[in-house]
């Protein structure tokens, strides 16, 4: 027996066989050989004991008891993905890349501006064992991509833009630590209510399309909607309160309180703080002194401090409730005319993801006047501290039983 002669045809024959075939192939060699073929085989070829041991049995099992023709192991075999043994690989990978994402708002795919080098290094660091492709490939299943420094343009940017996303970051992992509740709120897009064309594809029977108007004007008696929402960042839920009225800082309160009501004080019956994180602008802007007029009112209701922390301006992507609530709705009602307010609720509510997201909604008939006035007298009454860290963008309203 020529050892020498079976590396040879090994090396010969390895590029044009898989998995199987090599296996077998092997073990015909060890079986030729007879004892001590096994170990003969594996010191000349380099390959496991265990494969070619695989490959005996193979070749005594019984025809019925073979693989099927075309597969190479049986099902469940070979080496279990990364991502399937690490339990914590893809979490950590979320929280190294959620400080920088960026994206459309009402689309779930966001990119972000780590290269998966970078972050592959990073997690290999915490102790994971990775490399790029995979990063890459948990991304793509995340619904990330990587994309050019030329995609990033968004004007001018506040200095300490990056410095509060890393103070709203670690703030909310400071109330999740605690069991606090910690929600990211925002009004959607209105709506106008009725037959109008509203952007997507739905199934239909060939060539008959859903007809709506040619024109996008208002229908006096339906308006339109202005659907205000609440995400639970924690549980992965979310409430969303759809106004007929006008979008005021009176309203996106409500919009809360109705939360808590109805969501929030169940699944957090111990809370004493309540976290928001917002926009910088519109309805629940830092600016905006009725909006803070309004949170007193409801930390004097519930009792809890409410800890609000603003996105910068121009950054309102970045806020959770984008792309984790909007775009599913977004998605979820897409080529479906929205024909009365019963449509827009059930259609909201139906919302779900493979995130397992789940959704509330409630039509909200209350009217909410523009234009109302915080006198200076009012704001000097409200119990707020604010952060040494850009106090305009951070900052606690208290229940006034709790001034001294």
């Amino acid at each position: 027996m020529d050892a020498e002669k079976i590396k040879e045809r090994y090396i010969l024959l390895s590029p044009f066989l898989n998995e199987r075939q090599r296996r077998l192939y092997l073990a015909a060699e060890a079986k030729v050989i007879g004892y001590g073929g096994v170990s003969i085989v594996s010191r000349m070829t380099g390959v496991s004991r265990a494969a070619i041991s695989a490959g005996y049995v193979e070749h005594e099992k019984t025809e019925e008891k073979k693989l099927p023709p075309g597969r190479i192991r049986k099902a469940g075999g070979g080496r279990k993905r990364t991502a399937a043994t690490d339990a914590t690989l893809k979490s950590d990978l979320e929280m190294l890349i959620e400080p920088v994402t960026r994206g459309d708002p009402e689309n779930p795919l966001r990119w972000t501006c780590k290269s998966v080098r970078n972050l592959s290094d990073e997690l290999n660091r915490m102790g994971h064992k990775t490399s790029h492709r995979m990063v890459a490939e948990l991304l793509h299943e995340m619904n990330y991509s990587l994309q050019s420094n030329r995609k990033t343009l968004e004007g001018e940017s506040h200095p300490d833009r990056n410095a509060q996303f890393e103070f709203i970051n670690q703030k909310v992992k400071d109330f999740q630590a605690i069991d606090q509740p910690v929600i990211s709120v925002d009004t959607k897009k209105k709506e106008f209510v009725g037959d109008f064309k509203n952007a997507g594809k739905e199934l239909r029977p060939k060539g008959k399309p859903e007809e709506v108007r040619v024109h996008d004007f208002k229908i006096p008696e339906l308006g339109r909607v202005a659907p205000y929402g609440i995400y639970d960042i924690t549980n992965n839920t979310g409430w969303v309160n759809v106004g007929i009225d006008h979008d005021t800082s009176s309203f996106a309160v409500e919009s809360i309180r109705r939360w808590w009501r109805s969501m929030g004080k169940d699944v957090y019956p111990d809370a004493g703080q309540l976290m928001i994180t917002a926009d910088g602008g519109g309805s629940n802007g830092y600016r905006v002194r009725l909006w803070k007029l309004e949170l007193q009112k409801l930390a004097d209701e519930t009792g809890m401090s409410i800890r609000v922390s603003h996105f910068p301006p121009g950054t309102s992507k970045w806020n959770k409730i984008e792309h984790r609530l909007f775009a599913f709705i977004s998605q979820n009602w897409r080529g479906k005319p929205l024909i009365s307010h019963e449509v827009i609720v059930n259609l909201i509510a139906a919302t779900r993801n493979k995130t397992g997201l789940k959704v509330e909604c409630q039509l909200d008939k209350n009217t909410y006047p523009k234009g109302i006035k915080v006198s200076n007298e009012e704001m000097a009454n409200i119990n707020i501290q604010h952060e040494s860290f850009h106090g305009e963008w951070n900052y606690t309203i208290s229940p006034k039983m709790n001034l001294q």
